[in-house]
């Protein structure tokens, strides 16, 4: 067996069985299809658990700022109020005249109105406020197994699970393309998909959204691992399981 092809196993079978660590107390029994078949499904993997406070995920079509985003504001011809900052861990930033302020979980229009709104009570009248995110650091995606280049990679927006794939650089050749699995945790228990990219690239199934926190791992053809067993015990394609 080709030394790469080794290390793709026992790392891969690392972050499965991490993954996975849930089923045992759950009830679920990978090594057989019945019980994960028994398992509550849907059409579609729910959006992750939410963090109003904090950033929220659960089914945006428009980024939300987060904890660690660095975003720059502007106020036109004020350019003393003028500030380039990072959100700390929960998800607030200070500015001069307001003090500190939650920008996290709230879209760019959003916070450009509450910091208008904050500044026009008191100090300027009909100011006109402008954010930019610089980066985007609180919305990450986990890409594993078979892809080129396996990481942790930020969400810059609605991002589907091909647009995912390619920030990892692609599939390897090796991948396995029916056997792609999303995990991600909603109302506090763990949840998994499996989708066919090939069905997906050719316009059969649908190419679905992808969330932050979601890890997303690619089976490799011929390998023999955890991920793989799992595979052979989720009922069908694009319909979620509890584990």
């Amino acid at each position: 067996m080709h030394k790469s092809t080794i290390r793709f196993g026992l790392g891969l079978g690392l972050v499965v069985l991490v993954l996975l660590s849930g089923c045992a107390s759950s009830g679920a029994n990978i090594n057989g299809r019945s019980k994960m078949s028994a398992a509550t499904t849907q059409k579609q993997l729910p959006p992750p658990d939410t963090t109003s406070s904090t950033g929220s995920y659960e089914g945006v079509s428009e980024y939300r700022i987060g904890p660690q985003d660095l975003i720059e504001i502007n106020v036109f011809q004020v350019a003393d109020l003028n500030r380039t900052v990072r959100l700390n861990s929960v998800g607030q930033i200070s500015l001069p005249l307001i003090g500190t302020l939650v920008a996290g979980g709230k879209t760019i229009q959003e916070l450009e109105a509450e910091i208008a709104r904050l500044l026009s009570a008191r100090f300027l009248q009909d100011p006109q406020v402008s954010v930019f995110v610089k980066e985007f650091a609180s919305q990450r995606v986990t890409m594993e197994g078979a892809v080129k280049s396996p990481g942790i990679y930020p969400l810059t927006g609605r991002t589907s699970l091909l647009q995912a794939i390619a920030l990892a650089q692609g599939l390897d050749p090796l991948a396995n393309k029916q056997g792609v699995v999303v995990f991600r945790r909603v109302e506090g228990k763990k949840m998994a998909a499996v989708f066919d990219i090939s069905a997906i690239r050719a316009g059969n199934a649908e190419d679905p959204q992808v969330y932050g926190d979601d890890v997303i791992v690619v089976d490799q053809s011929g390998s023999k691992s955890s991920l793989r067993t799992f595979l052979q015990t989720m009922p069908l394609l694009g319909l979620f399981v509890l584990l």
